[in-house]
């Protein structure tokens, strides 16, 4: 009978935790000053970029935002860009400026 758990298989090339560990160091080598979207760190599954960063300490989340420039997490994550001197325009980063390029 089985524990109704799935076990990794050993054919499956990329396991959540690969991608999850590839997601963190994405956000990582984000530099201060700059930012990415959800989309920018895994186009494939943005959902699992935030709840990558809702588990993992020690890395610059805030430098993560919506498509849109908006910031998910308020005021806190709009002074933190806001101290490293991310451009905004108005309440949302401005991403021409800010986002940073592609191959970087």
């Amino acid at each position: 009978m089985s524990s109704g758990k799935r076990r990794p298989s050993q054919s499956e090339p990329e396991g959540r935790e690969s991608r999850s560990e590839r997601i963190v160091e994405r956000v990582r080598a984000i530099p201060e000053g700059f930012v990415r979207t959800y989309g920018d760190i895994d186009p494939g599954a943005p959902r699992l970029v935030g709840l990558v960063l809702a588990r993992t300490h020690g890395i610059p989340w805030h430098r993560v935002v919506r498509a849109d420039g908006s910031v998910p997490k308020g005021a806190l994550q709009r002074d933190l860009l806001l101290r490293e001197g991310v451009p905004m325009r108005g309440a949302r980063v401005d991403l021409r400026e800010a986002r940073l390029p592609s191959g970087l």
